[in-house]
């Protein structure tokens, strides 16, 4: 696995090691957000990072060399995953911050030059985004002329609150909100996640928190997804903007709770009797509710996990609709599933009208 050589730095005990190791591993969980995986290059030169051998800087210098020489086609990200996931590092290892709209844009800023023609610049133009936890409807996001008006309106809101006579917890419940809305602006065209998440880790180091970063290192694309329902009402389906979810995230890291994190949990139609989730005993499922389809079926990709999670949702979801969530094309995703479908993890009942998919759990696949 690529984390283990991480866990190993974490046992030698070394404090500079440590803190880079912790970092490494944050940077390259949080590219799981937009279903990134990082190349096994940048995981060797990540090591000689933590081991002291080079400098952040030439770890930046050593991946624009490697894809200079590489020929990567279009659909694939692994490049911005290794460039993104040094700069995050980069980014963390400065023990300084300013709070501040300017210095919030200036991390999209470092994060994604070179990557995205728009780094650091607010967007001027209205977005929205399907989202399979909201059953790809979309987050009603902060119109483009209001932007800079938004940003700086939360940040002075932040900026005045009085966290005196606040119980842990509550402190705690005031910085989740704080995060949710200066996401919920989405300034940004793309790479929003990101930037919020690393902008709210260096926030929380001025509090005096002991910042456990286990769940950015794991559970980025759950937090991605609890953002999005604690920003998003349907009142007439009954459905209101829920901030329990994150709240649960930041307890795990900040006050040492142990709530579990499944994405899954998050769609609006969990609870819904019809709703398409297999269960422990649904025969055509072979994956416990709440259980990560990942987990069950064995060695997939990010992309692969999130496909899979997707159709434990809507069995019946096509390609098309698959492509429009995850933001590629149908035919990566056709190919996606081609590939479950050869190892036995996913198969297809019945025909392309009328017929819906079967998740196989890890006991019924052969291996």
């Amino acid at each position: 696995m690529l984390m283990n050589n991480y866990d190993e730095y974490l046992r030698q005990g070394e404090p500079d090691k440590i803190e880079k190791s912790r970092i490494w591993k944050m940077a390259i969980g949080l590219q799981q957000v937009d279903g990134l995986r990082p190349s096994d290059y940048l995981i060797k030169t990540a090591n000689e990072n933590i081991e002291g051998k080079i400098t952040i800087d030439e770890v930046k210098r050593r991946i624009d060399s490697y894809y200079k020489t590489q020929t990567v086609s279009h659909s694939d990200r692994t490049e911005e995953a290794d460039k993104v996931a040094a700069k995050i590092t980069e980014v963390l290892l400065e023990h300084t911050f300013s709070f501040s709209p300017l210095e919030y844009i200036n991390i999209h800023k470092r994060l994604f030059e070179g990557i995205y023609p728009f780094a650091g610049k607010v967007r001027d133009y209205n977005i929205s985004k399907q989202e399979w936890v909201l059953d790809g409807k979309s987050v009603m996001y902060a119109g483009a002329h209001l932007l800079r008006e938004a940003l700086e309106h939360d940040f002075k809101q932040e900026k005045e609150f009085d966290y005196k006579g606040l119980s842990a917890r509550e402190k705690v419940e005031h910085i989740a909100k704080f995060i949710s809305n200066i996401w919920q602006a989405h300034v940004f065209g793309e790479g929003n996640t990101r930037t919020t998440a690393v902008f709210a880790i260096k926030y929380l180091r001025t509090f005096g928190f002991a910042v456990n970063n286990e769940a950015f290192e794991n559970h980025s694309y759950y937090f991605r997804n609890s953002l999005v329902r604690a920003n998003y009402n349907d009142f007439k389906n009954n459905i209101v903007a829920n901030q329990e979810y994150l709240n649960k995230f930041f307890y795990n890291i900040l006050l040492g709770e142990q709530n579990e994190l499944k994405s899954r949990y998050l769609h609006i139609y969990f609870n819904r009797p019809d709703a398409q989730y297999p269960s422990s005993s649904d025969a055509d499922g072979g994956v416990n509710v709440g259980e990560s389809v990942g987990e069950s079926v064995g060695e997939v990709s990010e992309r692969q996990k999130r496909i899979l999670d997707i159709i434990a949702a809507n069995n019946s979801i096509s390609a098309q609709q698959l492509s429009a969530i995850l933001k590629t094309t149908a035919r990566t995703v056709e190919r996606e599933i081609k590939k479950m479908r050869e190892k036995g993890i996913l198969e297809r009942i019945g025909g392309d009208r009328g017929g819906h998919w079967k998740i196989n759990g890890k006991e019924d696949r052969n291996e």
